[in-house]
């Protein structure tokens, strides 16, 4: 693509592979979870999750598996739950999708100020993420323009749910850049162990549901990604990169040296 390390990007900092749930929206209470019960609803079925009980069960990582996860310690058959979670998940997945294309799902406040001054600055955009593709670019699409993420490897394309790096690997082979060139942005210590297997450094933007998880490893901890209104709160910084309330391009790049990953 004409691409060329020496003139573009920042530094170490050549591009950004971003996780989507929970990282660049918070859709997990107020997007995945209401499309679980509207899929429950649908199935006739008097199963609702709530937002504390929806917490626990993210646990388990992919949505097909969190059903699976859920109807077997209900002591559902094998078969039967296999089934039953198949569809349950892909009706989920077309009402999640409606509510992405509609709008219904927000980015986090900070987000969009941060993939401008990437672009800005010649940061190329990269997503990673166990979602899958029929709701991911949608999404990514509506709240951002699709064209600006050069890179977007879902569960389609890597179906080892993180931990597993394969997203994250994927992602690196399709930029092809080395680790030490990308930093990942997660929000749990699921996506923290993805990146770092991966060889990325990366800084962790919690929510309410990852908040106590150990982030262990961790280059920079956050709150939020912050804004000039509500600055980011620093939950940890063993690098100390120092951020300035909120996640930017500076320091992205100091991550990059002080992780010995970056010029």
């Amino acid at each position: 693509m004409g691409w060329s390390p020496v003139s573009r990007g920042i530094g170490g900092l050549r591009a950004v592979v971003l996780d989507v749930d929970g990282t660049l929206v918070d859709s997990e209470p107020d997007g995945h979870r209401v499309a679980f019960n509207r899929a429950f609803e649908e199935a006739g079925l008097e199963d609702r999750w709530d937002v504390e009980q929806y917490g626990r069960l993210l646990e388990v990582t992919g949505g097909k598996r969190r059903l699976e996860s859920y109807f077997k310690e209900r002591g559902m058959p094998e078969e039967e739950r296999t089934e039953l979670a198949a569809r349950l998940h892909a009706r989920k997945t077309e009402i999640f999708t409606e509510m992405a294309s509609e709008g219904e799902i927000p980015a986090r406040p900070g987000v969009s100020e941060l993939i401008d001054e990437l672009e800005d600055a010649g940061v190329r955009l990269a997503v990673a993420t166990t979602g899958t593709r029929a709701w991911v670019r949608p999404l990514l699409d509506r709240l951002f323009g699709l064209e600006r993420f050069e890179t977007v490897v879902t569960a389609d394309e890597a179906p080892e749910r993180k931990p597993d790096p394969s997203a994250h690997q994927m992602a690196l082979e399709q930029l092809g850049l080395p680790a030490s060139a990308a930093p990942g942005v997660e929000d749990s210590r699921n996506g923290l162990l993805a990146a770092r297997s991966a060889g990325l450094p990366c800084v962790v933007v919690v929510t309410d549901y990852t908040r106590e998880q150990d982030f262990d490893g961790a280059a920079l901890v956050l709150d939020g990604f912050g804004t000039q209104d509500e600055p980011a709160v620093v939950l940890s910084d063993p690098h100390h990169v120092d951020p300035p309330g909120r996640l930017d391009v500076e320091t992205l790049r100091r991550v990059m040296a002080k992780s010995g990953a970056g010029g």
